[in-house]
């Protein structure tokens, strides 16, 4: 990995990308979309200060782990401008991510152990599929798909559930 004299203060975007291991198209859409920024030269070359290197880094972890880029910059626009993310911002904003992330592992877990049952179409007429219809409830009153990730919706009879077979209450 090419190491960048401390004395360099701005990157170009290769040595950026060769210092992140992000593509310079992932760099330039990074760019399009907020998440890093830079300045242009009297060559109209793009010039990233040091901090892009942790900005990056952030963005990939957070990406890693199923976070959107909208959530992702929102995130980082909360940091003042120049600064890079600390371990301590890293925390705050990965805190307030694990719900998002636990209630995704559970509809993974859920996917997974029934995966043999159901292609995970989340077709509401058929009566085998545990995963969106158990028992068909939804048969008589709906027609078409639906899509597994649905939070909460109602049972023809009234009950709230999450659609699972198990949890209604």
């Amino acid at each position: 990995m090419p190491q960048i004299p401390e004395k360099i203060h701005e990157l170009t975007v290769g040595q950026l990308a060769a210092r992140s291991g992000a593509a310079v198209s992932a760099l330039h859409f990074y760019e399009s979309k907020g998440l890093i920024s830079s300045r242009r030269t009297s060559g109209n070359q793009r010039r990233f200060s040091r901090d892009a290197l942790r900005r990056v880094a952030f963005v990939r972890a957070a990406q890693r782990v199923g976070i959107p880029l909208a959530t992702i910059r929102e995130a980082l626009s909360e940091l003042p401008e120049g600064r890079t993310p600390t371990r301590d911002d890293w925390a705050r904003l990965s805190a307030s991510w694990r719900s998002e992330l636990d209630e995704r592992i559970k509809q993974l877990n859920r996917l997974r152990d029934h995966l043999t049952d159901c292609i995970g179409c989340g077709c509401l007429s058929l009566d085998t599929c545990v995963l969106s219809n158990p028992d068909d409830a939804f048969g008589e009153t709906r027609a078409g798909s639906r899509l597994l990730v649905e939070r909460k919706s109602r049972h023809p009879v009234g009950r709230t559930c999450t659609p699972t077979p198990t949890n209604c209450d």
